[in-house]
């Protein structure tokens, strides 16, 4: 690395280490305050997050993660023997009407089915096993990927908020790879950590490269950077603590 990349990734890593050291606060996943509580509630109701992450593709984020609060609705509860006396075919009533709570309905029942399912036989009814035996980060991500419908960007997004926002705490961070949203994609690129045009695949190998025992260290304040500051259009370089080494910087300003 030249220079300026190294600037670029130390300023990063100093945020992003800040953000995993802050203490715990309640994560707005949906804007709904009950959405979000259930949500949260690690210690009664951890299945709720795992299901919203097996509800989280191909429509907005916090569509997704509110299904499990709008089955919740439904049954009048989200316990996990409730859902567990559910068949398939109830669920898929409860995704369909009377208005239908993804935009694949079908196969997104199948994932809530088959994502029950293995958290009352593979973890006894507790998805916390997942992480609660301070596993390596190898193991979170292996196990989020053996539910159907969860592929390795919100596997590695799942292990990612467990340790960062939750401080479930882990043997190593080494197999947390950044997700590779339009925010970070767009900040790697502007920044020139990356080509403008890189892969999901090129993107995650960069910010291994970066840094290897945490390479989802980078994803968080490239996320927050992308959100607030390098927007797509007309993007608020002067108030980016990034600006003074952002290659893309100099270019809108003409």
């Amino acid at each position: 690395m030249n220079k300026t990349e190294t600037w670029i990734r130390d300023r990063l890593l100093k945020h992003g280490e800040r953000l995993f050291r802050a203490p715990r606060q309640r994560i707005e996943f949906t804007g709904n305050s009950h959405a979000d509580r259930l949500l949260n509630d690690l210690d009664c109701h951890p299945h709720a997050f795992v299901l919203g992450c097996v509800m989280d593709r191909q429509i907005r984020a916090e569509k997704a993660w509110i299904i499990p609060y709008r089955v919740r609705q439904k049954l009048g509860n989200f316990e996990i023997n409730r859902l567990s006396s559910l068949s398939e075919a109830d669920v898929r009533r409860l995704m369909a009407k009377p208005e239908p709570l993804h935009r694949f309905v079908d196969g997104m029942s199948t994932f809530f089915y088959s994502g029950i399912r293995r958290i009352a036989e593979q973890y006894q009814g507790d998805a916390s096993k997942i992480w609660s035996d301070t596993p390596s980060s190898g193991e979170v991500v292996y196990r989020f990927l053996e539910f159907d419908g969860i592929g390795p960007k919100i596997a590695s997004m799942a292990a990612n908020i467990l340790a960062r926002e939750f401080k479930v705490p882990f043997r190593d961070y080494y197999s947390i790879d950044i997700s590779a949203y339009v925010h970070v994609r767009r900040v790697f690129g502007r920044l020139g950590l990356a080509s403008p045009d890189a892969t999901v695949q090129q993107l995650i190998f960069r910010a291994r490269a970066l840094h290897p025992q945490f390479p989802g260290l980078l994803d968080s304040p490239s996320w927050e950077i992308g959100r607030n500051w390098c927007r797509p259009n007309n993007p608020r370089c002067q108030s980016c603590y990034m600006k003074p080494g952002c290659v893309a910087a100099e270019q809108f300003k003409r």
